[in-house]
């Protein structure tokens, strides 16, 4: 299967109008996947130029695959975006035209990478981006107190019934530990009564979108990262956040009032972007995707 051809980038349009990379410059995708956004912005115009990092070595290989074609237009690097300023700065890179994260998961995740950042298949539970960190969420399940666990599937999960279900994690490890997502997946939807499992989702959605974040600090890395990528735009320059559930807007919402408040930046977007039906219905994953954008005064 060819480069990214699982992938289909989000509100690509939207993107597209707000970082209006056809002027050209120097744009940033800081969470570049497996290159969907990238490739559209290096399209735009022949005097448009990315550099791209994330922490996913897996997904880097398929973005160097995909945007071969375009040569020493892109650079991409292994990174995490909290390290954002610093990576600017071992590249010589003082001020962009643009940036995007797009905080979703990609198809090559979900569905190729093995990880166990899904239970459609029975897979390792591993949920790290970067593998050569330690701390697989099959660890985190192993030696995380109750009460510790309770905060996890509450706080970043926003899951009603964590109680119930980290009393039975911790059951369950006592007899042996959680090593697959089938037998995690399995334990959450006996853990909630019938009459009380979400309508919509999987009992175990909120469970794993909980350990994931906490294995890689998601909203750690975005609190750190928003700054730093205000600071880095050039004046005029746009600020592209894609968001795909109500910790990180409600993050990235607070940052920019933050920033709009001390007069530099404003605000585009005063409430998020969402995807057309026409993109909803073409890619099911884009339904939750919100995109709100930054703007460096001029």
């Amino acid at each position: 299967m060819g480069a990214g051809a699982l992938h289909r980038p989000v509100l690509l349009a939207e993107v597209l109008r707000h970082l209006a990379p056809e002027r050209g410059g120097l744009f940033v995708d800081a969470t570049v996947g497996p290159g969907g956004h990238a490739e559209a912005i290096l399209a735009a115009s022949p005097a448009a130029r990315v550099v791209g990092f994330d922490r996913d070595a897996a997904t880097l290989a398929v973005a160097r695959q995909r945007l071969g074609i375009f040569g020493d237009r892109v650079l991409l690097r292994q990174a995490d975006f909290r390290d954002l300023a610093r990576e600017a700065r071992a590249l010589g890179i003082e001020m962009v035209d643009g940036i995007l994260f797009d905080l979703g998961l990609s198809s090559f995740q979900l569905e190729r990478s093995g990880r166990g950042f899904t239970f459609q298949a029975d897979e390792p539970l591993d949920m790290r981006y970067d593998t050569t960190r330690p701390g697989t969420a099959a660890e985190l399940l192993r030696r995380t107190p109750e009460p510790e666990l309770v905060r996890i599937l509450r706080e970043y999960g926003e899951e009603r019934a964590a109680r119930r279900i980290a009393r039975r994690i911790v059951l369950a490890r006592g007899r042996a530990p959680l090593a697959t997502t089938g037998a995690l997946a399995r334990l959450v939807a006996a853990a909630i009564p019938a009459g009380r499992r979400p309508r919509r989702i999987h009992p175990a959605t909120r469970t794993f979108q909980a350990l994931r974040i906490a294995v890689n600090d998601e909203l750690g890395a975005l609190e750190a990262a928003l700054p730093q990528a205000a600071a880095l735009l050039g004046p005029g320059g746009h600020l592209a956040m894609i968001s795909f559930h109500s910790l990180e807007d409600r993050l990235v919402k607070t940052a920019f009032r933050r920033l709009a408040a001390q007069g530099a930046w404003r605000i585009l977007t005063p409430k998020p972007v969402g995807p057309s039906r026409a993109e909803v219905e073409a890619n099911p994953r884009a339904r939750s995707a919100k995109l709100r954008v930054l703007e460096r005064a001029a």
